[in-house]
């Protein structure tokens, strides 16, 4: 039958099973949001605040519910505002489409009314993009690039379509969409024996898992690994919940800031196995001096990551669930029972610390566990309350912490929480952001309200920019430059401005209260929480010190008190 080339696109989201996109119109996708219009009934649009906030909602649909999220925006300005998010998307390899519209094809590199080279914009930051200017490319640029968003390490794909493109017509012809095949081709039988040959070899192993075996859905068989051998486990950020965080053999985060029990644990074995982690900076410290006492093993479906930041001595390329699958059926049952006891001394010498005695961001954390019986979706903005929420909320299931570990985006959690509540309806969502933070996105309490999406948006105010004042003050002689936010603006007043029920909390016993009325009634709701701006995210690991260096507010007020003796 023929359509046009916005009926294309609307037939197309179908195909893929597109029940949510977020987004906002102007003169330049009008077309697209006309035949959208029509069917209204079978995809819901939400309309964003900005069009930021429609890049991170689909985003944090994606990450909560293992889809494709998608995202509309028009020529110019709308394209050029989804950046942010797609970039983000990108760092954390997450599988969104973007579909923005452009000018017609006349007025392409004219400098016409809001038109952008946003192709050009974003090839750094997408898995794939492309122009559509031919309403005949239009379904198979879609198909594919629904396909490329999914298929092996996942990120965004962007679609620009011009104008004349989305009104012209052509013949369409339905597809049913291919299954999306596991990356296999790569994995070597004489790799998979490597790996297991120091894996047998090993007295003191170590496992560490990042965000990528949650895209490949590979927990059930990462908990049977870390089972067969008998090691402990470590995760990145991005890898919280990918292997069950009340599991006896879980350590706790690795790197800047994680637990010093997996610092110094990994800073100790003699195997280091990594599993869909790709080395950051910020999970290794000092490279040069990262388990420098290890063979590295690594496992990941994307070979541009092997040797790239950190040497190593084994390799599989290849989907997570089905390497582990491999390595699981060569391996017996192993026991490591020295090593994970003095693992086990570690995490008991040196457990997480916090005063318990007035309201702070370890203390909530650890309240919204209880509260929700560690069954919401965690989604985070950037800062100290990040690094609080992966440390004190105990993560036992995939797809439950969304947070921009890799750009590290501030403003990233609300839209993040509008997305997957919308996918995840009957999970409590709660984002946790700092004040700088809210500021950023504040405006996405509007679309909350506006389509009574029940989100419950906490606010850790110290009014300050919490965690670059932390560095002033550790690194920078504590000269606070423009990270002070003493002022006057009162964020309930705002949030309720907008229709979001709103609480001021000063003292856990009254959070508590506040959470659960807020689970009960059901409709978007604001906490803000007064904590103090001297409270630090401890452990540390100074920059471009080694991970076994990491301290805390006990070493380092032993530090001050050597230093005065000597003075």
């Amino acid at each position: 039958m023929k359509l046009n080339g916005s009926e294309i696109i609307v037939e197309c989201l179908k195909e893929q099973g597109v029940d949510t996109v977020f987004g906002y119109p102007g003169g330049a996708i009008l077309n697209v949001y006309d035949a959208l219009y029509k069917h209204s009934d079978e995809i819901t649009h939400i309309l964003t605040s900005h069009e930021q906030g429609a890049a991170h909602a689909a985003d944090g649909y994606a990450r909560a519910t293992g889809k494709v999220g998608v995202c509309f925006a028009t020529s110019g300005p709308g394209a050029t505002n989804l950046v942010t998010g797609i970039a983000t998307a990108y760092m954390d390899s997450i599988p969104v489409v973007a579909i923005t519209c452009n000018v017609t094809v006349p007025l392409l590199g004219k400098d016409s009314f809001q038109e952008v080279d946003i192709q050009g914009v974003t090839m750094p930051i997408t898995k794939h993009n492309y122009i559509v200017k031919n309403v005949e490319d239009l379904a198979d640029t879609i198909r594919k690039a629904f396909r490329i968003a999914k298929k092996g390490r996942p990120g965004p794909v962007l679609i620009d379509v011009t104008k004349d493109a989305t009104a012209n017509e052509c013949e369409y012809i339905k597809e049913t969409p291919k299954p999306i095949e596991r990356k296999t081709d790569t994995i070597k039988e004489e790799d998979v024996e490597r790996v297991v040959s120091f894996i047998k070899e090993s007295k003191k192993p170590f496992v560490f898992v990042g965000g990528g075996v949650i895209a490949a859905d590979a927990s059930d068989e990462l908990k049977k690994f870390v089972h067969k051998i008998h090691a402990p486990v470590a995760d990145s950020l991005m890898g919280k919940g990918a292997f069950d965080g009340s599991d006896s053999l879980y350590t706790g985060m690795l790197g800047m800031h994680g637990t010093k029990a997996s610092n110094f644990g990994v800073s100790e074995c003699d195997l280091l196995i990594t599993i869909g982690a790709r080395f950051s900076d910020r999970v290794t410290g000092n490279a040069a001096k990262f388990a420098d006492n290890a063979k590295i093993v690594h496992l990941d479906v994307d070979a541009a990551e092997i040797n790239k930041n950190i040497k190593t001595d084994a390799v599989v390329i290849g989907d997570a669930l089905e390497v582990l699958k491999h390595i699981n059926a060569k391996l017996e049952q192993l026991n490591h029972k020295e090593w994970v006891d003095h693992i086990e001394e570690l995490k008991e010498k040196y457990p997480m610390r916090y005063n318990r005695d007035c309201l702070n961001g370890p203390l909530i954390m650890e309240n919204i566990y209880r509260i929700t019986n560690g069954e919401a979706i965690i989604a985070t903005d950037v800062g100290q309350h990040q690094m609080w929420a992966a440390q004190h909320y105990t993560y036992t299931k995939p797809r439950t912490l969304l947070t921009s570990g890799g750009l590290g985006t501030m403003g990233y959690g609300l839209g993040a929480a509008i997305g997957a509540k919308v996918g995840c309806k009957d999970k409590v969502v709660i984002n946790v952001a700092g004040d700088g933070c809210f500021r950023m996105n504040m405006n996405e309490i509007a679309t909350a309200t506006r389509y009574n999406i029940p989100i419950i948006e906490i606010i850790f105010n110290n009014h300050v920019l919490g965690m670059v004042r932390q560095w002033q003050d550790l690194f920078y002689g504590q000269r606070y430059s423009a990270t002070v936010l003493d002022d006057v603006v009162d964020f309930v007043k705002v949030s309720e401005g907008m229709g979001a029920k709103g609480y001021k909390v000063s003292d856990i016993e009254s959070f508590n209260q506040a959470l659960q009325e807020a689970i009960e009634l059901n409709i978007p709701c604001v906490i803000e929480c007064d904590i103090s701006r001297e409270d630090k995210v401890f452990p540390m690991v100074s920059p471009g010190a080694a991970i076994s260096e990491a301290f805390d507010r006990q070493d380092l007020d032993q530090k001050i008190k050597d230093e005065n003796i000597l003075s």
